[in-house]
């Protein structure tokens, strides 16, 4: 059985797909842009980009009742792999042990422009 997820805390979604969905104690978090949800902008550095895409994610896995603790994979889309160092850098604050999984790609465009987005995995 599956549940959809949403938090009013992170951006609501930019299509016809959910925050996330929890089936079988595995979360399936979409990818997080870097979209301040309480006023719509977007930060301008990929280290700003990086702290709103996982603190979008961290409010999706709280409302979920998951922690970053619970991630076991990552998937980050960069629009420049120039990018990678700076937003390891932030990525490296939120999962200090037991990292997750991860896959990194530099990818032609992302939506609205940004310079990153994350998608997650959690399991409980």
């Amino acid at each position: 059985m599956k549940k959809i997820i949403n938090s009013p805390l992170a951006p609501k979604a930019v299509g016809p797909y959910s925050q996330a969905v929890e089936a079988n104690g595995t979360l399936y978090v979409s990818g997080q842009l870097p979209v301040n949800p309480a006023i719509g902008t977007v930060p301008e550095t990929i280290e700003e980009q990086t702290a709103q895409s996982l603190e979008n994610t961290g409010a999706i896995l709280a409302e979920a009742g998951y922690s970053f603790d619970d991630v076991v994979k990552s998937t980050v889309l960069l629009a420049d792999m120039n990018d990678f160092a700076a937003m390891n850098g932030v990525y490296a604050r939120y999962y200090t042990k037991d990292m997750p999984a991860r896959v990194c790609y530099q990818v032609a465009k992302l939506p609205l422009g940004v310079k990153v987005e994350i998608d997650t995995i959690a399991v409980k």
